[in-house]
């Protein structure tokens, strides 16, 4: 017994040791909010301010100490996401997760962004501020990586510490440039359904844009060939460690329709959650500038921010930049295709990746006068069908460092604008709002046409030349709103009017939260901060009733069961909202599901149903496709001997919807309440090893919102009826230019990337409630109420 008892003290001494150890080490990890920290190549005593938020304040005497300060305490925070973010276009991954993202890093290493990105370097103007001040920047944070603490993902994965160069910077805005495209994910599905069944099956699918009727208004200042692509594209995105950037919506509002006679401006970019979250805040003062704004990992200059001149956010402006072009090898040479003029020799990219735990992967890239050849990239391709992926930002100059900077430096707003030019590629709405009461938007990205019948939704006949971009538009071309009449501006990721006649060709969101933002901005002319921050909450569908209408109008109400009954009396008197308690959203999106999957998976078959599930098509033909009673898709062509109609397909679906909840959620219709199925969990890469997931992961969380409500929490159609969300507002902001330094900001989970820091998720409740913090300005207040850190600059 005595043994035993000595035994037991020994494990709990050992226990206790290692409870302290971790503690002490997790105190030790902790980012330094307080204190001093000697920098190596400031000129002046700088300070740094961290508020109740981890929002750090940074005061320096010049635009190069300030950066440096910005570049340690972003690292200091976010360094972990820092490192992922520039191996992802640089297919270096696999140097630290092992053959798991091989996939991911063979795809990206073969994009050419690494290409692209040494090209821009090298016409670089050293002497330009924006190359200055990122060089500063990216100083700070190898000072940091020299000097500073080792976070705790890096010593779990034994991931050495590089050095920052400028070449990390570009490749972080080629990946962001790419995960915006859709054209990956629809191009080759679409070609594949017009083979098989011919283009009157793509009637329903509105690609001639005629489905896009509320539109973005202009006004001037004064056989299953090539599925195998988008399946793995998606697959790609949707398992990578970093975050595609997807939609958004923003608003700014004019003087005249403001309580207080001043300019409001609301911006939520839609982005996949991840832990960390995408964006660092941190407000900069110099004597000559200040700035507050938000900033992409590993990137100097921020792509939402303000000060008390002027605001600017972004949406994604869903133009198609990219096409697929099928080459043509030569008969006897393939290392040779053919071109118009005649037969080329493909260029070679010799690309080595590395891989954790194995030997290095030797990757001969080829490509053609288009682009890489994705059948090297990816698996499933006909070898001797070569596909090429021609996307406009890897062949056009690539400006994005000065544009960032102009914007977020601007004088004025035709300052600004220059830098909204420079940008060829992503295809962004720019937003913007000044003190002075003028409101803009202005579509970015080098537009082009291609000749009369080109059909850019569809894989383009590589070698004819008859497909090629035949005209790129000047930007004077490009769709924009300054000051219009309406005395608002707005984008929801939907199709802006046409130019010149010419109807920009795109991947389009639906119409449901352009329809509800112009609904609620038209409706009131008196708006203040308050009002606004209910509506960029607002988790109403205006379009949801009306699908339901037509869904209702299906069913035989007289032959249904009673929870049938119950369900269809729930939805007769809903008007869209998706709020926790809600129990319509959970029946209408389940009811949804169904209609698609038994109205499109038997032609598609199962695995390109899922692929038609993750484009944007699929959300544009809901309403519009449901409501023509003629459609070729109401057939099912499994069935011999019987053809079906909508109504057959309808209240089948319906059927097997309410069947499904009573099994997933019982018998009591009032208990199908959205927050039991409608769910979010911030999932950090290390947080799918079930041991790390609550240590790393923050969440789970029941929320409100859906798919295309201004609260657009997103998720994908599943069987088993639990939505998982996987995407939503990146940040809410409302700057309020009557009380600029009270403007107000959330991010989904907290400022912080460290898990040991005590704002890695600090701000998870207030943005699942909607609430707001604020974003401070006031430098008294500031002092007042935060924790200080100053640099110092070593003694020569």
């Amino acid at each position: 017994m005595k043994k035993l008892k000595k035994v037991l003290l020994v494990l709990l001494s050992l226990t206790v040791i290692v409870i302290m150890a971790l503690i002490v080490y997790g105190f030790y990890l902790k980012p330094k909010y307080e204190g001093e920290v000697r920098l190596k190549n400031i000129q002046k005593e700088t300070t740094v301010y961290f508020d109740e938020f981890g929002v750090p304040h940074i005061y320096a005497n010049s635009s190069k100490d300030v950066m440096e300060a910005l570049g340690y305490v972003h690292a200091q925070d976010r360094l972990w996401q820092m490192e992922l973010m520039r191996r992802i276009a640089s297919g270096r991954l696999s140097e630290i997760f092992g053959s798991v993202t091989l996939k991911n890093d063979k795809f990206f290493a073969g994009l050419g962004i690494e290409e692209a990105s040494a090209k821009a370097i090298a016409t670089l103007d050293k002497n330009n501020p924006s190359y200055q001040l990122t060089m500063a920047y990216l100083d700070g944070i190898n000072q940091y990586i020299e000097e500073g603490k080792t976070p705790i993902e890096f010593s779990l994965l034994g991931v050495k510490k590089e050095k920052f160069t400028i070449k990390d910077v570009y490749n972080i805005f080629g990946y962001m440039s790419f995960s915006f495209a859709m054209a990956q994910k629809t191009d080759p599905l679409l070609t594949d359904i017009r083979n098989k069944y011919g283009n009157d099956y793509l009637k329903d699918f509105g690609i001639d844009s005629s489905f896009n009727t509320t539109r973005i208004k202009n006004a001037e200042e004064s056989p299953q060939e090539y599925s195998a692509i988008a399946k793995s594209i998606e697959s790609l995105l949707d398992q990578s460690p970093i975050p595609p950037f997807i939609g958004s919506n923003s608003w700014v509002i004019a003087p005249k329709k403001t309580k207080k006679g001043k300019v409001i401006f609301a911006n939520d970019p839609h982005i996949g959650f991840s832990k960390p979250g995408t964006w660092y805040e941190a407000h900069l003062v110099t004597p000559d500038f200040e700035l507050y704004g938000c900033y992409l990992a590993g990137t100097p200059f921020p792509l939402l921010g303000h000060n008390r001149e002027y605001a600017y956010g972004l949406t994604m402006f869903e133009n198609d930049d990219i096409d697929f072009y099928q080459e043509e090898n030569h008969p006897n040479d393939a290392a040779a295709y053919k071109a118009p003029n005649g037969f080329r020799t493909y260029e070679i990219r010799k690309k080595m990746i590395k891989v954790k735990d194995s030997v290095a992967l030797v990757l001969n890239v080829k490509v053609s006068r288009h682009g890489p050849i994705m059948n090297d990239l990816i698996a499933g391709l006909n070898k001797n069908k070569p596909i090429a992926m021609s996307w406009i930002y890897t062949q056009q100059p690539i400006q994005i460092l000065d544009a960032v900077y102009r914007l977020s430096h601007a004088k004025s707003m035709a300052d600004f604008h220059k830098g909204v030019a420079l940008i060829a590629a992503p295809g962004l709405n720019i937003m913007y709002g000044d003190a002075k009461g003028n409101v803009a938007w202005w579509a970015t990205g080098k537009l082009y046409k291609h000749n009369k019948g080109v059909n850019t939704n569809f894989i383009l006949d590589g070698a004819n030349g008859k497909d090629d971009v035949a005209e790129y538009l000047d930007f004077s071309k490009n769709p924009s709103a300054v000051n219009p009449n309406w005395n608002y501006v707005y984008s929801a990721n939907n199709q802006p009017e046409p130019i010149d006649g010419f109807l920009y060709p795109g991947y389009y969101l639906p119409e449901d939260r352009a329809k509800r933002i112009t609904q609620l901005l038209n409706r009131k002319s008196d708006w203040d901060k308050k009002s606004v921050s209910k509506m960029i909450f607002d988790n109403t569908s205006s379009v949801a009733p009306e699908v339901a209408a037509i869904l209702i109008s299906s069913v035989n109400y007289n032959t249904l069961s009673k929870n049938e009954k119950e369900a269809i009396d729930i939805l007769k008197i809903w008007n869209g909202s998706n709020n926790l308690g809600d129990v319509a959203p959970t029946i209408y999106n389940k009811w949804v599901y169904l209609y698609l999957k038994n109205t499109f998976e038997d032609e598609l078959g199962e695995v390109n149903f899922k692929q038609f599930l993750g484009t944007h098509i699929m959300k544009q033909i809901i309403a519009k496709q449901m409501a023509n009673e003629v459609s070729l898709w109401w057939d099912n062509i499994a069935s011999k001997n019987r053809k079906e109609t909508r109504s057959q397909i309808l209240s089948q679906s319906f059927k097997e919807a309410v069947a499904d909840l009573e099994k997933q959620l019982g018998n009591s219709v009032p208990a199908w309440t959205w927050n039991k199925v409608h769910t979010l969990e911030h999932q950090h890469p290390l947080g799918k090893i079930a041991a790390l997931r609550k240590f790393f992961n923050v969440g789970p969380f029941e929320v409100s919102g859906s798919n295309e409500v201004i609260n657009n929490q997103m998720f994908a159609f599943s069987e088993n009826g639990d939505y998982k969300v996987s995407a939503g507002p990146s940040t809410r902001r409302i700057i309020d230019f009557s009380d600029i330094e009270n403007s107000w900001s959330i991010l989904p989970t907290g400022q912080s990337g460290n898990p040991l820091s005590a704002h890695y998720s600090d701000q998870a409740a207030l943005y699942n409630a909607g609430k707001f913090r604020r974003m401070k300005l006031n430098k008294e207040e500031i002092v007042r109420t935060s924790t200080k850190l100053v640099f110092i600059p070593y003694k020569k």
